[in-house]
């Protein structure tokens, strides 16, 4: 189990306030001028039960970032609004497996995460957002997601100033480009799968498996991508509930744009890896009936002395008629042939 991490800090007239305790959170929010951020990294039960009833957060709020499993949505409660989205961190250690029946390589990785939604390319990182007058709390069951990147992008736009608004934009624009980074290296994979469908060195059975694949970590992506646009047109919709200045409205404009664009990418890959699986399936089937054109024409060539000589009763005498050099002879050459024509049609995938 993590260790539990609790930061945060406040802000008077954009100036960082010494010191930080969730108990001072209540006792600032309605000071004119204070800002108030809260960071809990694998908290403990005690903690947000502390933090609920320091804030007079809503029951089912507090479940949902507790269940095991939970949603992208926004939910505005009787003094506070609720968000649960998810950041996508990619995987940079992938383990390389060797599939002993088809001599070939397949890249896959062990999912990390404790969550249904898994996948073999990213990992998901849940993260519930709880934004109460000049106080926006972050709660984090699990490490992995770069706070500190948020921290800097809050300081580029000079977000202590505008507002919670401005630091609700800075955690969501760092969540959004993590579904776009997602989003390109799975459009990546895809044109690497497509290169290798015409690829006879490649068997099917590969193939196969690294499509599906592909179209699991798919469909983990859209569950979390394809949502933030509601979330976020929902937050515009209630811009100055967050005391968000018109200043912001083009970075908000732009942050909804980028969620359209991730959801419509995701989209497009659907259609892209479903093409890749029918391609392959028509590709298997013209490789089917190439080999039964090339067996049906063998065994006809075959077939016709083989019916001359069965019809006549031709028994020619030849070197090594019955004697044993004769039988060990022909008994070696059958296993001989046997075998080459077994590894064959084993490295064409048609055994």
């Amino acid at each position: 189990m993590n260790a539990e991490r609790v930061r945060g800090q406040i802000w008077q007239d954009g100036e960082r306030v010494e010191g930080f305790s969730l108990d001072a959170i209540s006792d600032n929010l309605t000071e004119p001028g204070r800002l108030i951020w809260a960071d809990l990294e694998c908290p403990s039960h005690e903690t947000l039960s502390r933090l609920a009833a320091e804030l007079d957060l809503d029951t089912f709020a507090v479940e949902d970032t507790t269940a095991a499993v939970e949603r992208v949505k926004t939910v505005t409660y009787t003094g506070h609004t609720f968000l649960m989205v998810y950041a996508v961190t990619m995987r940079n250690g992938v383990t390389k497996d060797t599939d002993e029946a088809d001599g070939a390589p397949a890249e896959h990785t062990r999912p990390e995460n404790d969550h249904r939604n898994r996948a073999s390319t990213f990992d998901l990182r849940r993260i519930s957002i709880f934004l109460k007058g000049n106080a926006i709390i972050t709660v984090r069951r699990s490490p992995g997601f770069d706070i500190e990147e948020v921290v800097r992008r809050w300081d580029d736009i000079g977000g202590q100033n505008h507002g919670i608004g401005a630091l609700l934009h800075g955690l969501l624009d760092v969540v959004v480009d993590g579904h776009f980074d997602a989003v390109q290296r799975l459009d990546e994979e895809i044109e690497d799968l497509e290169e290798l469908l015409f690829d006879d060195r490649i068997a099917g059975r590969v193939l196969q498996r690294r499509t599906y694949l592909l179209r699991k970590d798919l469909v983990v992506l859209r569950r979390v991508v394809l949502p933030m646009r509601e979330v976020i047109a929902g937050i515009q919709r209630r811009r100055f509930e967050n005391n968000a200045p018109p200043e912001l409205d083009p970075h908000f404009s732009d942050l909804y744009d980028h969620a359209l664009r991730a959801a419509e990418w995701t989209e497009s890959l659907r259609d892209m890896i479903t093409t890749v699986f029918e391609t392959n399936l028509s590709l298997a089937d013209a490789r089917l009936n190439t080999v039964m054109k090339k067996l049906t024409g063998w065994a006809a060539i075959i077939a016709v002395p083989t019916a001359i000589t069965g019809y006549y009763g031709q028994n020619v005498r030849f070197p090594g008629l019955a004697t044993h050099i004769g039988f060990i002879t022909s008994t070696t050459l059958i296993v001989v042939v046997v075998l080459v024509l077994y590894i064959s049609f084993r490295k064409r995938d048609w055994l």
